[in-house]
């Protein structure tokens, strides 16, 4: 019977299972990973990815999206594209401005170990540039983003929040850091950062959870300057350490085909292609001072991150300062 298995297939009279690509991540990527301080009144943790799905509903337009995959997994969330792109909104089922808040949204505090549950809370994207050059991307994502307050009121609160630090590594040692804050961010020479053992520190901000290299405060009134009093600000401390090697999958990604590879066959993939929102749409008729409203729409995932950068920065200018200080 054996014999005839490649001519029942060909013929579309048998089915054959597949198996799915996977990929080998260096080493290196893991020893060097980042190590996270979660800041010690954060209610929003490390929150999984598939949970984000359980708990919200496609929409474009405030409309349920017609024809969407039920249930909504990580393997078939690309599928969306098709039915309305970047205009997909990954909408709660109790609205952004509920009170009280679901328990989805606080996520998983991480364990004196470091790990976060049993969540997926993190996916590592691996780009190899050639001639030994490889960026490590590390995301990060919360269920939930809590905005900074300003004169009293509170501006940029959305459902669904992607940050990461990324490595640049040559020849398997790393050169330099970003870390992303808000709509910018800040690089380091991976010899200026702090570190426990060889993995450098990222300080995660209270709510906002922007990711910066010393704890303290920190404004970002002017996107891509850091110092430590101002008009807007960020609180980081030494809260609860979270290592999200314990709570990620691993990917390649091939910028000349823009095609995620896990590794492992059993990790889902689809998920990264997925352009449209993770989060609520902001409402209609939000009120806003200066621009700025109390509740904002969700962010797009990591393959909006700029992932074949040419410099350790996603845009210019990019400085890779040499020390830590709050400076451009």
């Amino acid at each position: 019977m054996h014999i005839l298995l490649p001519y029942l297939a060909a013929l579309g009279l048998l089915a054959v299972p597949t198996i799915s690509a996977s990929v080998t991540i260096p080493t290196y990527v893991y020893d060097y990973a980042p190590l996270v301080w979660l800041h010690s009144q954060d209610a929003y943790r490390p929150s999984d990815l598939q949970a984000q799905l359980d708990n919200t509903t496609p929409e474009v337009d405030w409309k349920p999206v017609q024809g969407a995959p039920s249930p909504l997994t990580l393997n078939n969330l690309d599928q969306l594209n098709n039915l309305g792109n970047t205009s997909v909104y990954l909408t709660s089922h109790e609205g952004i401005a509920a009170n009280p808040q679901p328990a989805w949204l606080r996520g998983v505090t991480p364990d004196a170990s470091g790990r976060a549950g049993n969540i997926t809370a993190c996916a590592i994207v691996v780009v190899d540039h050639g001639e030994g050059n490889i960026d490590a991307f590390y995301f990060y994502f919360y269920a939930y983003n809590k905005g900074d307050k300003v004169l009293g009121l509170e501006f940029g609160d959305h459902i669904g929040d992607w940050e990461h630090n990324m490595i640049r590594f040559a020849n398997g040692t790393p050169q330099a850091l970003w870390y992303s804050q808000h709509a910018s961010g800040q690089a380091f020479t991976y010899g200026a950062v702090e570190k426990q053992g060889k993995r450098p520190l990222s300080y995660s901000g209270n709510g906002t959870h922007a990711n910066y290299a010393i704890a303290g405060q920190h404004d970002h009134t002017i996107p891509g300057i850091n110092l430590p009093v101002g008009f807007l600000l960020d609180y980081t401390d030494r809260g609860v350490l979270w290592d999200p090697t314990l709570n990620a999958w691993s990917y390649t990604y091939d910028p000349s085909t823009a095609v995620f590879t896990p590794s492992s066959p059993d990790v889902p993939a689809a998920w990264l292609d997925f352009n449209g929102i993770w989060g609520d749409d902001q409402p209609p008729g939000e009120p806003s001072i200066f621009g700025e409203a109390e509740f904002v729409a969700g962010p797009h995932g990591p393959k909006f991150k700029v992932l074949n950068r040419t410099l350790v920065c996603p845009s210019k200018p990019c400085i890779v300062l040499p020390f830590r200080i709050w400076a451009v």
